[in-house]
């Protein structure tokens, strides 16, 4: 089974608090909870990621107050890991609709 590499480019750059970037991977973490539980609609899984992402966009406000954003970087570190969590759980979702939910 493939590894999924969460938020790789986050982490690496000091301009995202570590913090913050550990709150976003616990809600990655969530979503990989929930697939490796058992089977679940392709429904299902989208109210999950609609879920998170909803999370994700609620930690903006905070971003900004660690003089910090989820800009064009953070964008792409969040969906390179959800790329690969879709890929480890074989899950016929594009990205783009993963994340349908986002404000960033």
């Amino acid at each position: 089974m493939k590894e999924i590499k969460y938020l790789e480019i986050m982490y690496k750059d000091d301009y995202y608090p570590t913090f913050l970037v550990d709150k976003i991977k616990e809600l990655l973490e969530d979503v990989v909870q929930y697939l490796a539980q058992n089977s679940h609609s392709l429904v299902a899984i989208q109210e999950k990621f609609d879920e998170m992402t909803l999370a994700i966009n609620d930690l903006e406000d905070e971003f900004y107050k660690h003089n910090s954003e989820i800009e064009t970087v953070a964008r792409d570190s969040i969906a390179e890991t959800v790329i690969d969590i879709l890929q480890v759980y074989n899950i016929a979702i594009d990205v783009e609709e993963a994340l349908r939910e986002r404000e960033w």
